[in-house]
């Protein structure tokens, strides 16, 4: 039986790209199933998807986690692959990146971008992936490329073991640390990135959108890295109880009196909250571990995504044929 494979393109007033988008993805895998989720359009995005062979499905909560959401509780496929409807990224790579999913075998393959036009990428999207991406490597402990990317394949197993509680452009990040916390396999291609068509708008705010995402980097590693978080925060609390309680300590020594009872007070009452949260940041870190438990043994109850063995038969036959 051959592997299913299912595109995923979230647009929202995307009626001058998605046409193209979906003829390209039409044209790369033939056989696959092409969603376009409308995310509350109030242009002829349906219509000129449709038309282009697309099947339509609505999610009227705007954001692309929504989207993200929706469609992975929706479409059941053993390669789900998402791409933006704005024709910035090279739809002709699709058959590469599913290809390299099915050959690994791996749960995520990432379309990492490079600019093929200038100033296809703006220069405060470029600065804010790269430092978005390297507060990920510095709490996450692994190399990023490009984190936020949009342009994506998965496996049915990473589909179904991703909660997906993002709203909005964020929902990239949780994928990435969601790979990450659980160490699934993942590999990138490089792919092209170009300016968007005309008539297309950006719905991307730079800085309220950076923000955003940084917001959701400092969340999960706080979910995800409680000890860590918790350390230090206890840390820097029981640097203030020290610089408040030594003078009283050292006074204390050389006259046998303790003149400042506040401050003796303060300091020990700041010291104890700070071995509060460091206590409380470890039962945080075992409850973490029950939750990536749970996520690995939902993960685990899928195969990996493997081409049928009739069809690796005969590639294989080919290839030895081949001069």
């Amino acid at each position: 039986m051959e592997p299913t494979i299912a595109c995923v393109v979230p647009c929202h007033n995307e009626e001058a790209a998605v046409g193209k988008v979906v003829r390209d993805l039409r044209s790369a895998l033939p056989e696959a199933d092409i969603y376009v989720y409308d995310n509350a359009s109030t242009d002829r995005t349906v219509e000129v998807a449709r038309e282009a062979g697309a099947i339509i499905r609505q999610e009227p909560h705007k954001g692309k986690g929504n989207v993200i959401r929706r469609a992975f509780a929706d479409v059941d496929a053993d390669a789900l692959l998402i791409i933006d409807g704005d024709d910035t990224y090279d739809a002709s790579r699709a058959r590469d990146m599913v290809d390299l999913l099915f050959e690994g075998p791996y749960d995520q393959v990432v379309g990492a971008r490079h600019e093929t036009v200038d100033g296809a990428y703006r220069a405060g999207h470029a600065v804010g992936n790269k430092v978005l991406s390297g507060a990920v490597r510095c709490l996450f402990g692994k190399e990023v490329t490009d984190m936020l990317s949009g342009y994506r394949v998965f496996s049915r197993r990473f589909v179904k073991s991703f909660p997906a509680l993002s709203r909005q452009f964020e929902t990239e990040t949780e994928m990435t640390v969601h790979a990450l916390n659980l160490r699934l396999p993942t590999a990138e291609i490089p792919v092209a990135y170009r300016t968007r068509p005309a008539g297309s708008q950006s719905k991307l705010r730079t800085y309220r959108d950076g923000w955003r995402i940084l917001r959701v980097i400092l969340d999960l590693a706080r979910r995800e890295r409680p000890s860590l978080v918790h350390t230090v925060v206890a840390g820097l609390l029981a640097v203030i109880a020290l610089v408040l309680g030594i003078p009283v300590i050292v006074e204390f020594v050389r006259t046998g009196a303790v003149p400042r009872f506040p401050t003796a007070i303060l300091a020990a009452a700041i010291m104890t909250i700070a071995a509060l949260v460091l206590l409380v940041g470890y039962l945080l870190e075992s409850l973490m571990h029950m939750r990536q438990e749970q996520s690995r043994l939902v993960h685990l109850t899928y195969p990996p995504p493997l081409r049928s063995p009739r069809r690796a038969v005969s590639e294989s036959a080919d290839s030895l044929t081949t001069p």
